[in-house]
């Protein structure tokens, strides 16, 4: 194809822009040529820079009104895209691309508003047969002709920012042998471990001599903060990345951070539960090792609410800071 020039907006989280990063690259593999475009939200933009499968970065502005809507498109057509690929269902975004005069349009399911401004639709038929979200993504790369499935997610540093990483990796390490990353707080999107079973954990990996336990939250509990040794990282943007890049192995629940961590190249040991939507079938972070925990077979039907936003995996069978210690030591010889 001749002067491919492609959007692809996703105004998204961080877990689930960071499953997009495959597309710009698989494309640029089979047309090297192509002029490729993001539209991010302006706290995930950090993901996209020094990417060199990505050749600009807008900015969505989500504020309301009439000139913050026209500002938008003119900077959308500005940049003469011939194809835009939509992976949230967004009505506002959709009139934007219609209106800037992209020819070839690609959304997500059956959207009225989609309908009638003719976009394509790239189905995902209620997650049956059940992929990787990064593969629901490439759907969209594969109607322009990309045949893929490389998933490796990615977020590239510059030499500078690889300097610093080796750096931090040595003043944050001392003299322990294993940098252990935890976040504890997620956007309730899934389920997560509960409050307390991360304090117990982070207090028993922080009594760990072999151990340097990193928080990761930008506002821990007061009594993380109080047992004195542990380091709070509570850092964003490209700071955050590079803190992360710095660590052995990230443990979380399916939040945007273990995307970060896979996207950087560490391990990862992440809380999944069997739900089709929330299971690590679809949302594992993905190209780098991952590992996950689950609870006890039977532990859903028995106890669990059937509510990713509150379940804990609470309870005989579910995950506790104990469970998490001995996979943890699977993962780490000599932890």
């Amino acid at each position: 194809m001749e002067n491919l020039r492609i959007l692809i907006v996703r105004p998204d989280r961080l877990g689930d822009v960071v499953l997009a990063t495959p597309i710009p690259r698989e494309i640029k593999k089979q047309f090297p040529h192509a002029f490729i475009a993001v539209m991010v939200r302006k706290y995930t933009k950090d993901i996209f820079i020094n990417n060199p499968h990505v050749d600009e970065i807008l900015i969505f502005n989500e504020a309301k009104g009439t000139k913050v809507f026209f500002d938008n498109l003119k900077a959308i057509k500005s940049f003469d895209f011939t194809h835009a690929f939509m992976l949230l269902p967004h009505e506002k975004i959709n009139w934007l691309l219609f209106l800037a005069g992209i020819k070839k349009r690609f959304g997500v399911g059956h959207k009225f508003y989609q309908f009638i401004t003719n976009t394509k639709s790239v189905f995902r038929n209620k997650l049956n047969p059940l992929r990787h979200e990064a593969d629901y993504c490439l759907d969209f790369a594969r109607k322009i002709g990309v045949q893929s499935y490389n998933y490796k997610t990615e977020i590239h540093f510059s030499d500078t920012e690889k300097v610093e990483i080796d750096e931090r990796q040595k003043k944050y390490l001392g003299t322990k042998k294993f940098l252990v990353a935890v976040h504890t707080s997620f956007g309730i999107s899934s389920p997560n471990i509960s409050d307390d079973e991360y304090y117990f954990l982070i207090k028993e990996l922080s009594q760990n001599n072999s151990v340097q336990l990193c928080v990761t939250d930008f506002e821990p509990e007061q009594r993380i903060l109080d047992l004195g040794n542990v380091l709070v990282l509570n850092k964003s943007g490209r700071e955050f990345f590079m803190d992360i890049a710095a660590m052995e192995i990230m443990i979380s629940s399916s939040t945007g951070p273990s995307h970060i961590a896979a996207a950087v190249g560490i391990k990862t040991l992440t809380a999944f539960c069997p739900l089709k939507a929330c299971s690590f079938q679809l949302w594992s972070p993905m190209g780098n090792d991952a590992y996950y925990i689950l609870p006890d077979e039977g532990y859903c039907s028995n106890l669990c609410s059937g509510n990713p936003k509150t379940c804990r995996f609470e309870g005989q069978g579910g995950i506790d800071h104990k469970k998490v210690i001995d996979k943890l030591k699977t993962i780490l010889p000599g932890l």
